[in-house]
């Protein structure tokens, strides 16, 4: 798989049937390695490494109901009261980060009220935090430590 711009880690890997697997910390399972999957571990890894984020507030791939329309994000991290702090957007690292990405978050943040944002095709990041009161996103240079 491609280098991303994260530190590096040490993933478990496995092959079945010729396709190769990842295990996911979250889900507790192996999951295919897609080049997604493949930025949103190191995203998820990221988060527990260098951010000190519980992985009990981490949870991955879930579905949402927007507009009647049923969608999955990627990685939401929960408050400790339960409220969302962080939403993940991941792409394939040969996804360019577009405003239709920002959008597609912006969509998804509407339902879930996510207090920061991150959108990320493992090359390029880009963290954010909402503005409520003026329905705007300020840009950040770097995601929020846990608890802070």
């Amino acid at each position: 798989m491609q280098q991303l711009n994260f530190p590096t880690y040490s993933f478990r890997l496995k092959n079945s049937e010729n396709k190769v697997a990842i295990f996911d910390e979250i889900r507790k399972k192996f999951i295919l390695l897609t080049p997604e999957e493949w930025v949103r571990q190191h995203v998820v890894y990221f988060l527990i490494k260098e951010k000190n984020y519980p992985k009990s507030y981490i949870n991955v791939e879930k579905l949402i109901k927007i507009n009647d329309v049923n969608k999955r994000y990627d990685i939401v991290v929960y408050q400790p009261n339960g409220a969302i702090f962080l939403l993940i957007e991941c792409k394939a690292p040969e996804v360019a980060i577009s405003q239709n990405t920002f959008d597609q978050i912006a969509r998804y943040n509407l339902t879930l009220k996510a207090k920061y944002l991150m959108v990320t095709n493992g090359l390029n990041h880009y963290f954010c935090e909402m503005d409520f009161e003026k329905e705007q996103y300020v840009f950040l240079k770097d995601v929020p430590e846990f608890g802070k």
